[in-house]
């Protein structure tokens, strides 16, 4: 019973996220249609080309279209799809982690730096687009938007969103610190409430969770197709206080948010039934902003890393995977037993 009333309690926290009320299959077409002959050899793929793995979030020369590509209804088309993708939060993160590329222009004062391509180095505009299926087919389908410190992935099936990991997220600068702009930091609440969360802990507690003195330079899986053989470490939900374990589902849910809201709340139903109390909280490195910092929260179903170490920790990198589930992993098979 006592389990039940912990569930039940972590339940109630879980914020409500208004839906934006959007078809993605019939924006994904609407896209598509949009797009010239040309455009659209260079947007689609098959959902099981390997391009549809092919994860990053650094400056690189990508495959797919980028905005400096599509006239306005493009433009417009393949926003109402991002749009549709996405709770108006996780919007709103995506486009100022895009808009930090004019920032880091300034402080990098590299207007002359170009990729190979010939495309400026720090450039707003470059984020591409690529859709990997068919949205007008009964069958599962995905897209990317992707560009530097943004990975976005999206499965679809039966006109509904059932997988949207990975999720990568990053800041660059983590606070904007330059003259004639404010200290705005897009990942501002992921960085507070984590610290909260940590500086809240028990010495006994401390000891448990904390598993290094110095932070992973980098988040632990990186680029990988699929998370396998991750150890789990840290202190686990049954051993945090009733305050504690609240912050630690606030935490999550500060995640969870960003995704459209049909989608967030069957993730939310996916993460209790695989147990609450196997969810872990670990860290790495300073328990103090401002110097080099790692965390995780890891259960069956959902995997959060996050790290502050580059740039002075002032560059945050965070990712959300789901180890059953990434790239419609799950999603896929149900489909392939049903089909044969």
């Amino acid at each position: 019973m006592k389990n039940k009333l912990l569930v039940i309690l972590c339940c109630c926290l879980f914020f409500s996220i208004e839906s934006n009320g959007q078809n993605l299959t019939e924006k994904a077409q609407v896209f598509l249609a949009t797009l010239t002959d040309e455009l659209k050899e260079q947007t689609v793929f098959s959902l099981d080309d390997e391009e549809r793995f092919n994860m990053n979030y650094v400056p690189l020369t990508r495959k797919g279209p980028r905005f400096h590509d599509f006239n306005e209804a493009q433009k417009v088309a393949a926003i109402d799809l991002l749009k549709a993708s996405l709770s108006g939060e996780g919007y709103r993160k995506a486009k100022e982690i895009q808009s930090l590329e004019k920032i880091l222009r300034v402080i990098e004062n590299e207007d002359d730096d170009k990729m190979p391509d010939g495309r400026p180095r720090r450039d707003p505009l470059n984020y591409h687009f690529s859709i990997f299926g068919d949205p007008s087919s009964d069958a599962p389908w995905g897209w990317r938007f992707e560009g530097h410190h943004l990975s976005l992935n999206f499965t679809a099936a039966d006109k509904a969103i059932t997988s949207s990991t990975p999720t990568f997220f990053g800041t660059n600068p983590g606070v904007i610190k330059i003259r004639g702009h404010k200290e705005k930091e897009v990942l501002k609440k992921e960085t507070t409430l984590s610290f909260e969360l940590v500086n809240s802990l028990s010495p006994v507690q401390l000891e448990k969770a904390k598993f290094a003195d110095i932070a992973p330079i980098e988040i632990i899986t990186t680029t990988q197709r699929k998370v396998e053989g991750f150890e789990q470490k840290g202190i686990f939900y049954n051993d945090l206080t009733s305050d504690q374990q609240k912050q630690l589902i606030k935490l999550i849910n500060l995640y969870l948010n960003n995704y459209e809201k049909d989608f967030s709340v069957g993730y939310r139903d996916k993460i209790e039934k695989a147990g609450l109390e196997n969810l872990s909280f670990s860290w790495a490195g300073s328990l103090e902003p401002g110097v080099p910092n790692y965390w995780c929260i890891q259960g069956p179903v959902l995997l959060i890393e996050y790290d502050n170490t580059q740039t002075n920790a002032n560059h945050v990198h965070t990712v959300v995977r789901d180890p059953t589930n990434d790239y419609g992993e799950d999603t896929l098979k149900k489909h392939y037993e049903e089909d044969h």
